[in-house]
This record gives structure tokens, C-alpha cells and sequence, in this order.
């Protein structure tokens, strides 16, 4: 009683408002407009996001907390020997990676070419930007001190030394850890590097300050623009350059490279949303409502613009799903009012009209915006812990709102406008009044094939007369349904061995622009560069006993199996070739490291890598913090193993009695990244099922509201599965696409299960069929228009448009497979029942009607309805 009191007081309101916005159609009309036009005024504080590791990496991550504790202990600019090339840090640098077409880099015309291009990067553009190095010193690579020591070798006619891999012992005696900087190496066990095909230099800067950081990223234009140059007139070698804004720049690329394609597919999709508001009857036929829909889209995206712009919003490349969810959700309000529209008497006032169409369409609408609404605003809350899902379903909740309103006022007010031209008799292209029969007749053939009308009998769109009359009897037939379900199993087969293949996609590289620098550069790096891993720094960031021999033991077994560079490992051994013990009281230990290890020209680089702390006047100060670094074996699931290897370490960090972690700003992207992109996701499912559950105690019938969330759940398991069978990996596009999926299948399917579970008194087929008739054409004429509005898209050279492309192609796929084969055929031998008396005031329940034709001096023919 409740539910039926509710659902009666809402179709009231609805009915209500349709007549309010008959009745003042100019008002409703115009005053989007305008809002739109005052609010895109606003473009001139259109800012880009700049911090891309703040969208893609989780917001709250251990990593990050490690990040920090590792910057306030080794700051970037107090080493000057240490760093290595892939130890990223979050200042600026610049980096190229040089292959050779032919021959090894070693060979002694490539190596005098590299030695070359180093000398015109470090003196021409250190020259020009002298104060951003690093307290203004270059510093240099140790493959590069190690071929100039080649170099110098061959000039002087001596035996050129050995270089090792992946770490090597340069003239000074110092090891270097290469294994980042000379890539493609040959050469047997112990007996050095006989060829290398890559070569790859790392150049840091120091930006303090927004001055310094202007100064910077110049330089980083400058230092490509020279590789540039430079690979024109050395055609021989490969060069690939990488700067820390190449990731930004190529990221927002995406956006740029997608706006001509975004304009097709909004010219595209206008003219199939014209020819589907199309009939042969010139009287009926509102081609206009089709293009004005886009209009209201395209309005309530401008408002929705403005108001990000002047809230001092920024935008990023992930925004281009948008429009799309845009599309989907107002061409399912335009077509379905618009189908409600024909089903209405033709006798009636056009203000009555509007109102039995709010009346019935409304109430489904606004339930399927909520459900728009409580996905992307449960997505966009403080729960998500990816900062790119949150603004974009922020961002996209406030769009369909807008859109939600727009289409109550401005589409509604175009209805209106449509109806008055249907009642005057005029055309529904032209506006022009069509003439009689008899003054038709004595037209030529071609103004009569234009003014066509059957206005005094019944006439039919295309689409719904192929559903009454084939393909509504064909998919109920009793010989199809086995096949359906066949499908239906095949479909969930497929789905779930996409989902069993599920694998997170945290590498950021994989959401920029193709044929892009930073694309580029991975791929080298990838081919070149992937037999070890990132180098990982392992920090004890505690005062610990390093003279205990427990404690060394501990140490070295952690490091074991890795390619380390060790201070502790380095200095045991100085000890043990000094015949000293390695196991001493903590003064001699500390006195001996101090004044005697660290003063050796070989050692004295591994001063960066350790702080002490004063203690006592006269004593020696302790060791309070120290740092080795590790590089890991790896293979071709680099990115899987460092994960697994994060896990592993941070296990072990939490038994040992030495205070550690690890740490490489990879593993900013890479911790607790597969529940960071999931739980958005989850979230917003579990906010839908807990939404029909509520509403079917008051609103909807709890069976539609059982069929509704089982098909919002195999919807998603199938994009899900079949996402994962195309190339597609779980990031963060695409699961912003399988959140906007949920909203987009119920906009198809919800209308077919309430006009199902609304008739009562007939045959479950029988009401499937008037259910396919009145809500299932809308859902395919939505599903044509917005399925060939993503065409352009897919023809945008970028990962991260292929990955929309892709998943909101299967959307609309699995979403048409649902609402015109799976439902229709399972609703015929499942619940709920038909078998319950005659409910009056239900859908479909619309009376019968008898018309007399009257011939009438003002129109050719008139209706009387008799019920």
C-alpha cells in the first residue's frame, strides 16, 4: 500500500511539473541557454592538471609516508656521486637513452659520437642554465666515467680495461652499479662487456623555488630540442629522451589529440539521433528533437565546464569519458519521452500531452539518475583513494545533474514547441502547414513525396514496427529461447575466464599518448634496460649496532641475492684486508669507519650514504641512519615481480631487529594500487544494490528491483571479463568506465523490467513484447547513436582513448545483449508472475480508444475520441 501511495504521489508531481513546463515553454526554453553561454565565458580560467603522480599513484599510501622519511634523511642535492640513473627523484631531470642501428656502442666511432653528445649537453645547455645543476655541477654518469676512460686507453695505444656488468670498477678503484646505464650487453662470465647495444644518461637539476623551477623545465625543452637536432644529423643512432615532465605532457596529449575526433562523433551521433526521431509521416516526424537533445547535452557539459572553471577546478585527459556518460543517460531521457510522446492521444492539448509523458517517463528517469548519482558520488567520496576516479566522478555526477535538469526545462520546452507544430498540421522538418488531399494531389510527385502524412491512420517508426511485427515474435518464440540461454552460458564463459586473467595496470606510461616521448622511451627501456630491476634503496633510519656480528650478519643476509652497492659490505671487507676484526667495541668501530674508510678515494663516495649523530663532547658519534642500495634479477612481469618483492621486504622489515625500509618512487605507483583502483568500483556496486533494495520497499516492486541489480552484476562481469580477453587492464580509465557502466545499463534495461512487472492480466510473452514495443526501442535507438559516436574515438592514437574506446564499446555491447536477448527471454518463464488479477492505473493499462473521422474547414481531418 505503501509503495502504490508513493509511486501515485511521484506520477502526480511529474504530472504536475509536465503541464508547469507546457505552460511557460519560452522561459525553460532560454534560460539554459543563456546560463550556458554566461557560464562558458569562464574558459579563460581553464587550467591542466600538472601533477600527474597525484591523479594516477594512491592518495594514501605507506609508500608515500616512506618517500618523505627518505627525503628528510638524503636529501637529493647532498649526493654528488650516488645517483643512480633509476632512482627517480621528484626534481627535474632529463634523460636519453642512445641505441646504435649497427654495432655496439662501444665500438670506437659510436663511443667518440655518445662522448659527443654528452660534451654538447653538459657544456651547451649547462652553460645556458648553469644555476639549475646541482650546486652548479654537472653530474656525471659513471658510464661515462668509465668511457672516457676507454677512450683515453685506445688514444694512448694501452690495453683498454675491463668493463664488468652490471657493476664495474672504475681507475679510482670505486665499483659503479651500470646495470641502468649500459643495456643489450654480450660477453661471457668474469671476462667484461664485449658489446652493448643501448646506452642511457641521466642528468639531474636542482628547481628550488618556482623561479628555479621556470629555469628547469626550459632546460628540459632545450635538452630535447637539442636531441633533436642532434638525431637529424646522426642518423646512425637511436635517441630517446625523457624528462620529468614528459609523463605530464604526454598524459594531457590525449586531450589535445581528441578533440577533433570528439567533434565527429558528436557530428555523427546528431545525424543518426535525426534519422532515428524520424517517421515517413512528415506531421509526426521530429527529426529536430534528435539534434536538440545533443543541443541539451551539449549545454548542460558547457554549464558543468563553467562551474569547474570558476571553482578553480583543473581538467586532465581522464575527463574525455564524460561526454560519453553524458550521451548515454540524456539520449535514453530524449528517446524514451519522445516514445511516450506517440503513445499519448492525439486529441489532447499539447500541455496534457507533455504531462502524461512526465508522468510516465519521469518517475524511471529521475530513478535512473539517482542511480547515476549514488555511483559516481559514492566513487567521488573520501573513501576512493585514487585521486583521478575521485575528480572524474565528481566531475561527472555534477554533469549529469545538470544534464538531469536540462532535460526536465530545455528538452521539454523543444517538446512542447514539436507538439504545437503536430497540432497546427505543419511539417515536422519545415514547419510548413501540409496541404489537403486535394490540394496535395495536383502537386508534382516530388512535393507529394516530401509532404507525405497518413495522419488519419496509424502510422509507425521504422525501428518499432521491425519490434511488433518480427523481431519481438522471433526472440519470444519457443524455438529460440534454448539458443538465448546457450548464449547467455556462453557469454558467462568467456566472462569468466576474462576474469580469472584480471591484471592491474599501475604503470603510467600505459595512459599517455602513442608515439609520444615518454611511449618512446619506455619501450626502449623495456627492450634494453628490463633485466634488473629499479634500484631499490634500503634505509635504516635507526640508530642500530652496526659493530655487532649478529646485527652484520642480518644485514648481509638480507642483501643477499641482490646487486648491491654496500657501504657496510665494503667496509667488512676493509677491515678483513686490514686484518682487523669486524666485530668491535662501537668506538673503534666508528673511529676506524670515520677517519680511515670513508678517507679512501675508493670509499669516499659512501659519506652520502650514512649520517651520524653526535653524542658526548670527546665521544664518537653514532651511526644514526644509513642506506645500501639493492638491484634485483628480474624478467618480463617486471612490474608483477617488484611488486611481490615490495610485499616481501616490508614483511621482513616488520621482525627484524633493524629498523628499515625500502623504497623507489615506483613504488609510489605500485602499493596498494590493486585495491585503490578496485575499491571505487566496489564501492559503487554495493551503494546500487543497497539502493534497490531500499526503493523496493517503498517504490519499485523488490522482483524489478532483483532483476535490476542481477543485471547491473552480469553487465559488469562481462565488460569486466571480456575488457580483460581485448588487452585491457584494471587502471584507473578503466574502472571509471565500469563505474559509469552501471548507470548506463540500468538506463537500458530498467525501462523493459518496470514495463514488464507493471501488465498484468496477459501471458508473460505477450508482455514482453509490448515491453520490447514501448521501452526497448528507445534502448535501441540509444545504444545506435552512442555506439557510433565512439567510432572516432577509436581512431585516437593514445592508450589512454583506446582503453575508453574499448571498454565503453563493450558497455554498450553487453548492454544491448541484456535488454534485447537475455531479459526478453528469460522474463518469459521467470518471475515475477502474471498470474495476479487486473491492476487498474498500471502501465500499459492505457484505455482503448475509437476514432470517427470529421472532415473540418480549418484541418483535414480531426479526431473524436469515444472511450
Amino acid at each position: 500500500m505503501l509503495r502504490q501511495v508513493l509511486h501515485a504521489g511521484l506520477r502526480t508531481s511529474f504530472h504536475a511539473l509536465g503541464r508547469f513546463v507546457a505552460s511557460h515553454p519560452v522561459f525553460f526554453a532560454s534560460a539554459p541557454v543563456l546560463l550556458s553561454i554566461l557560464l562558458g565565458a569562464s574558459f579563460s580560467r581553464y587550467r591542466v592538471e600538472e601533477d600527474v603522480e597525484s591523479l594516477l599513484a594512491p592518495k594514501h599510501s605507506l609508500a608515500k609516508i616512506e618517500g618523505n622519511l627518505v627525503d628528510s634523511l638524503f636529501p637529493v642535492n647532498r649526493s654528488k656521486h650516488a645517483l643512480y640513473s633509476d632512482l627517480q627523484t621528484p626534481g627535474r631531470y632529463g634523460r636519453v637513452i642512445l641505441t646504435t642501428r649497427k654495432g655496439s656502442v662501444l665500438d670506437p666511432v659510436h663511443l667518440d659520437t655518445i662522448l659527443k653528445v654528452h660534451s654538447t649537453l653538459r657544456y651547451h645547455t649547462f652553460i645556458t642554465f648553469a644555476n639549475c645543476f646541482c650546486e652548479n655541477v654537472c653530474i656525471i654518469d659513471d658510464i661515462i666515467r668509465a668511457m672516457e676512460e676507454i677512450q683515453v686507453a685506445r688514444a694512448s695505444n694501452r690495453s683498454v680495461p675491463v668493463l664488468r656488468y652490471p657493476i664495474t670498477q672504475l681507475a679510482d678503484g670505486r665499483q659503479a652499479y651500470i646495470g641502468h646505464q649500459l643495456g643489450g650487453g654480450t660477453g661471457a662470465r668474469g671476462e667484461g662487456v664485449r658489446s652493448a647495444r643501448a646506452l642511457q644518461l641521466t642528468y639531474y637539476l636542482q628547481a628550488r623555488g618556482g623561479l628555479m623551477d621556470r629555469v628547469a623545465s626550459q632546460w628540459e625543452k632545450a635538452f630535447c630540442a637539442e636531441l633533436q637536432h642532434f638525431a637529424a644529423s646522426h642518423p646512425k643512432l637511436g635517441l630517446y629522451p625523457s624528462t620529468s615532465s614528459s609523463l605530464r605532457t604526454d598524459f594531457q596529449f590525449s586531450s589535445v589529440l581528441a578533440r577533433r575526433p570528439l567533434l565527429a562523433s558528436l557530428g555523427v551521433c546528431g545525424v543518426l539521433a535525426l534519422l532515428c526521431c524520424s517517421m515517413r509521416d512528415c506531421v509526426r516526424s521530429k527529426p529536430w528533437l534528435g539534434l536538440l537533445a545533443l543541443l541539451s547535452i551539449t549545454l548542460s557539459g558547457l554549464t558543468a565546464a563553467g562551474i569547474l572553471n570558476l571553482t578553480g577546478a583543473t581538467y586532465n585527459s581522464t575527463y574525455l569519458g564524460i561526454p560519453f556518460v553524458m550521451l548515454g543517460h540524456g539520449l535514453f531521457g530524449s528517446f524514451e519521452m519522445l516514445s511516450s510522446w506517440r503513445r499519448t492521444r492525439e486529441d489532447q492539448h499539447v500541455k496534457e500531452r507533455v504531462a502524461s509523458v512526465f508522468e510516465d517517463v519521469m518517475l524511471r528517469f529521475s530513478g535512473s539518475t539517482m542511480l547515476h548519482l549514488m555511483t559516481l558520488g559514492l566513487a567521488a567520496s573520501p573513501l576512493t583513494n585514487m585521486e583521478a576516479v575521485r575528480l572524474f566522478c565528481r566531475t561527472a555526477a555534477l554533469a549529469v545533474t545538470i544534464s538531469y535538469v536540462y532535460m526536465l526545462s530545455f528538452y521539454s520546452s523543444c517538446l512542447v514547441f514539436t507538439g504545437y507544430l503536430e497540432t497546427g498540421y505543419r511539417h515536422g522538418c519545415f514547419c510548413r502547414r501540409v496541404p489537403k488531399p486535394d490540394r496535395l494531389d495536383s502537386k508534382p510527385a516530388w512535393y507529394r513525396c516530401l509532404m507525405y502524412t497518413r495522419y488519419q491512420d496509424e502510422d509507425s517508426h521504422l525501428l518499432l514496427g521491425c519490434v511488433r511485427r518480427c523481431y519481438g515474435e522471433w526472440i519470444t518464440n519457443t524455438y529460440v529461447k534454448p539458443f538465448v540461454v546457450l548464449l547467455y552460458l556462453v557469454y558467462i564463459s568467456f566472462g569468466l575466464m576474462g576474469f580469472l586473467q584480471v591484471t592491474q595496470g599501475s604503470d603510467p606510461s600505459a595512459l599517455v599518448a602513442m608515439d609520444t616521448a615518454t611511449v618512446l622511451y619506455t619501450r626502449a627501456q623495456q627492450r634494453y634496460f628490463s633485466s634488473y630491476s629499479p634500484v631499490i634503496g634500503f634505509y635504516i633510519y635507526e640508530s642500530a649496532p652496526y659493530w655487532n656480528a649478529s646485527v652484520q650478519r642480518d644485514l648481509l643476509e638480507y642483501a643477499k641475492g641482490f646487486q648491491r652497492i654496500s657501504w657496510l659490505e665494503a667496509y667488512l671487507n676493509y677491515l678483513s684486508d686490514c686484518n682487523q676484526s669486524t666485530s668491535q667495541p662501537r668506538e673503534n668501530f666508528t673511529r676506524t669507519l670515520r677517519h680511515s674508510f670513508l678517507r679512501e678515494p675508493q670509499f669516499a663516495h659512501f659519506a652520502d650514504d650514512i649520517i651520524f649523530a653526535e653524542r658526548g663532547q670527546g665521544e664518537e658519534p653514532d651511526v644514526a641512519a644509513s642506506r645500501i642500495f639493492l638491484v634485483a634479477k628480474t624478467t618480463e612481469n617486471k612490474r608483477e615481480e617488484m611488486s611481490v618483492l615490495l610485499d616481501t621486504l616490508r614483511r621482513l622489515s616488520l621482525t627484524s631487529r633493524v629498523r628499515f625500509l625500502i623504497f623507489n618512487p615506483s613504488f609510489v605507483y605500485l602499493d596498494r594500487y590493486a585495491a585503490a583502483v578496485s575499491s571505487p568500483l566496489r564501492h559503487s556496486l554495493l551503494a546500487v544494490l543497497f539502493l534497490l533494495g531500499l526503493s523496493s520497499l517503498a517504490v519499485v516492486e523488490p522482483l524489478v528491483s532483483v532483476w535490476l541489480g542481477l543485471t547491473l552484476l552480469s553487465v559488469q562481469f562481462g565488460v569486466l571479463g571480456f575488457m580483460t580477453l581485448w588487452g585491457v587492464e584494471l587502471d584507473c580509465m578503466s574502472v571509471l568506465c565500469l563505474i559509469s557502466a552501471l548507470g548506463h545499463s540500468a538506463d537500458c534495461s530498467g525501462p523493459l523490467l518496470c514495463g514488464f512487472a507493471s501488465g498484468r492480466g496477459e501471458s508473460r510473452t505477450r508482455w514482453v513484447r509490448v515491453a520490447l514495443e514501448r521501452h526497448g526501442v528507445p534502448s535501441l535507438q540509444t545504444l545506435i547513436c552512442y555506439s557510433v559516436a565512439l567510432v572516432p574515438v577509436g581512431s585516437v592514437r593514445s592508450n589512454l582513448t583506446r582503453t575508453l574506446f574499448r571498454c565503453l564499446t563493450l558497455t554498450a555491447g553487453c548492454s544491448a545483449l541484456h535488454t534485447l536477448a537475455f531479459l526478453p527471454t528469460l522474463l518469459t518463464f521467470l518471475p515475477p508472475s502474471k498470474s495476479r488479477g487486473h491492476r487498474p492505473g498500471g502501465e500499459g493499462q492505457r484505455q482503448e480508444v475509437e476514432c470517427v473521422e470529421m472532415n473540418d474547414s480549418t484541418r483535414v481531418v480531426d479526431q473524436i475520441t469515444t472511450v
